[in-house]
């Protein structure tokens, strides 16, 4: 990664570089044509690493095995969408008490709560079928 980040300082140097040279009517075309390289190198990394994800999902597919790394029934997993929830809950019952009051307000946190609730459901139904399949596979 090192070597990439020796191209692309020398590339920001280049640019800096043609800058001073050009003056500062040209600061855009040089500061979009910069990240435009730096788009093009950000697409190649992500390409690598979805590829490389994708080949580790089929293997474990091909394998009949559950990823370690990412176990069913993951606790960060509920945890965060409980977070982001409560999050969005303080403008969405702001939102429902302008429009409608005290049943805008009811109506939104009705809504949190099935959200959280069918999130939470599904999670552990989830998690025990992916269990009972792979029982019955290990028979």
């Amino acid at each position: 990664m090192e070597a990439r980040d020796a191209e692309l300082k020398k590339e920001l140097d280049a640019t800096l570089h043609a800058r001073r040279e050009l003056g500062e009517e040209y600061d855009s075309a040089l500061v979009d044509s910069f990240l435009g390289k730096v788009e093009q190198r950000l697409d190649g990394t992500i390409d690598r690493r979805m590829r490389r994800h994708l080949a580790e999902q089929q293997m474990v597919v091909a394998r009949g095995t559950r990823s370690p790394a990412n176990p069913v029934d993951s606790w960060g997993e509920r945890f965060g969408f409980g977070v982001i929830s409560l999050v969005l809950a303080v403008p969405l019952s702001a939102i429902g008490v302008v429009n409608a009051g005290m049943p805008g307000l009811f109506t939104t946190w009705a809504g949190i709560v099935g959200v959280n609730a069918v999130q939470a459901v599904r999670g552990a139904n989830f998690g025990q079928r992916r269990q009972e399949r792979t029982s019955e596979w290990d028979d």
